[in-house]
């Protein structure tokens, strides 16, 4: 395993005050196979009246809070030490025909579980442009792993990484005519070419290590929070991928959380009460092997 401390910080900042904010955050590394939580800690500045912690509808840790102490910066300060491992799949799995993978109408007692991500969510629609993409790769009967990972490669390749183009609100057609995009694009591109075809694959956040372990390479995307995608292969195996660096998801990566799409597990979201004309973000990201 490889041992990372992680902090995540996020700061608004506004032109007036704010009277009242409440907020939740999905900041917290999640507890896995191949992946165990030694320390995590949130605080939240000014200091919130309440602040409490639940499991979303996924499963995922998520932190509540509401300050209502008047303030101009509000800030969520995240901190965890987790120890990361490569999870293997057996090769029986990979084999697969992807077609005997798709959840609806799947004989295996768990499929249930993995209905919901085959399906249209609000930021993963299905367009004929995603299908279409696919099908060239989905040919029938080829093995789950070979076709997906060659789908990551396409994307890669045909698909520049250039952040400013999109926003998160950015549909897959979007994606499609600028040609471009950052990590949460490319996953939902990705999302939308498997689920088009009956495929179950679901949203993750998380982080990649800043500085990577000994003669491993750099990845796009370790200066901020990071998005890649998982692919169920039955029972309760999913493969994790990363479409922006072409790779599968290995022990650089530390999970936060997963959803049908990004809308379901932003880092933090919420509502203030205030007269102020604008405000600013700033975000911090330190992912240290250690």
């Amino acid at each position: 395993m490889t041992r990372y401390q992680v902090q995540h910080r996020t700061s608004y900042s506004y032109d007036a005050l704010v009277t009242s904010s409440y907020g939740v955050a999905w900041v917290m590394p999640r507890r896995m196979p191949g992946q165990e939580v030694a320390d995590a800690t949130v605080a939240v500045l000014p200091e919130p009246e309440d602040l409490g912690i639940s499991s979303d509808y996924y499963g995922n840790e998520v932190r509540y809070f509401h300050v209502t102490s008047p303030h101009t910066e509000l800030v969520v300060d995240a901190h965890s030490v987790v120890d990361v491992a490569t999870v293997e799949f057996p090769r029986a799995l990979l084999d697969r025909a992807w077609e005997t993978c798709r959840p609806l109408g799947s004989a295996e007692p768990r499929a249930w579980r993995a209905v919901d991500f085959a399906l249209e969510s609000p930021l993963v629609e299905h367009p004929d442009s995603a299908r279409e993409y696919a099908a060239a790769t989905l040919s029938p009967e080829r093995p789950v792993g070979e076709a997906v990972s060659e789908l990551v490669h396409r994307i890669h390749a045909d698909f520049a990484y250039r952040p400013g183009v999109t926003s998160v609100t950015s549909t897959v057609d979007e994606v499609f005519a600028a040609q471009a995009g950052v990590c949460q694009d490319f996953t939902h591109l990705l999302l939308s070419c498997l689920r088009s075809h009956g495929l179950a694959a679901r949203y993750v956040s998380g982080y990649l290590a800043t500085t990577p372990p000994p003669g491993r390479d750099r990845l796009v995307g370790a200066d901020a929070s990071h998005a890649w995608a998982a692919v169920w292969l039955g029972d309760d195996h999913w493969l994790a991928v990363d479409p922006t660096n072409d790779t599968r998801v290995d022990d650089r990566y530390v999970t936060v959380a997963w959803g049908r799409d990004y809308g379901d597990v932003p880092p933090v979201k919420g509502t203030v009460f205030t007269t102020a004309f604008s405000s600013e973000l700033s975000v911090y990201v330190d992912v240290q092997a250690v």
